[in-house]
């Protein structure tokens, strides 16, 4: 049995609103689907769908060839779902959530035990064990989150913006679980807000409005920008796009943090246009610099064409 998920013409709406419109998506066995995209996009319907939580008004989903929702109980004793909220018990501890999602899932008495401890050793909660779970730290509750669904050894895991709000620290420790379950074989579907974790998935689909934008590696995104990025470095970044976003030959300028990302055909004019707009003005330019655009650089232009801008 392949393990895999293959979603055909998936459609859901709510009223006039279409949350998932004509999606189609196939995640090969041992991969990592990063489906991205705004709030409102469809993510966590398409998700809900997947999970036998809502019903769609139209299309055909499959797990591991198992039909949905006709199927729902075979896909639920393959898959583990972790929502975008804090799920578990917060005055279990951390031993007794993982207890009691065991019994929740019967598991087994003699693999109990085993995956106990190695979901603890897994996810370094085992000093935590008898700590409650309203007292750990984000981070900290997500494994914990994560371990509870793991318990009874799933091969397809849907993961609703699990690190959303988590330190980075923490986002880091979670990906590295992550990705130690690929490397044994779980297939993941994941929703992310973050592109840096975009960039650790096999694919990435871009979701804008219900739609799927563009389904492709990470490493391949870049080449579907269309202009040339020049990182523009100054001390007061929002002013500095006001002075320049209407400048000859600009398409279009976004604020990253203490600097803009200019997007054009033309980089040179351009260069030289922004140092003449901003040197008699308070704004100190410290680097303008030509650059490869990154996965949220395409995403941003893949919204703003999908919009008609």
């Amino acid at each position: 049995m392949a393990y895999d998920i293959d979603i055909k013409d998936l459609q859901k709406s709510y009223g006039d609103i279409k949350a998932v419109d004509h999606i189609d998506l196939h995640v090969p066995e041992g991969e990592i689907m990063g489906l991205i995209g705004p709030d409102g996009a469809g993510k966590t319907t398409t998700i809900r769908i997947l999970c036998g939580l809502i019903k769609a008004d139209h299309g055909e989903c499959r797990m591991a060839n198992f039909d949905i929702p006709g199927q729902i109980r075979d896909i639920r004793r393959i898959i583990g779902y972790m929502p975008q909220r804090f799920s578990l018990y917060p005055d279990l501890t951390v031993g007794e959530n993982l207890s009691f999602f065991a019994d929740l899932y019967r598991v087994k008495k003699e693999e109990r035990k085993k995956n106990t401890e190695r979901l603890l050793q897994f996810s370094r909660l085992k000093p935590f064990i008898k700590r409650r779970a309203a007292a750990l730290s984000g981070g900290m509750k997500q494994k914990l989150a994560l371990s509870c669904m793991l318990i009874h050894t799933p091969k397809i895991l849907l993961l609703d913006e699990p690190t959303f709000g988590v330190d980075p620290v923490s986002r880091q420790e979670f990906w590295d679980i992550l990705l130690d379950l690929k490397r044994e074989g779980v297939t993941l579907f994941v929703t992310t807000p973050y592109m840096d974790e975009a960039a650790l998935c096999d694919q990435v689909a871009f979701m804008h409005k219900g739609q799927l934008l563009t389904v492709r590696p990470p490493q391949e995104i870049p080449e579907l920008f269309e202009y040339q990025l020049l990182k523009v470095y100054c001390n007061r970044p929002v002013q500095a796009a006001r002075e320049i976003q209407n400048l000859p030959k600009v398409e279009s300028v976004q604020i990253f943090g203490d600097r803009l990302h200019v997007n054009t055909h033309d980089p040179e004019s351009v260069k030289e246009a922004v140092h003449t707009a901003l040197q008699n003005t308070e704004i100190e330019v410290k680097k303008i610099e030509l650059a490869r655009a990154s996965i949220e650089d395409v995403f941003v232009d893949l919204m703003r064409e999908d919009r008609g801008e």
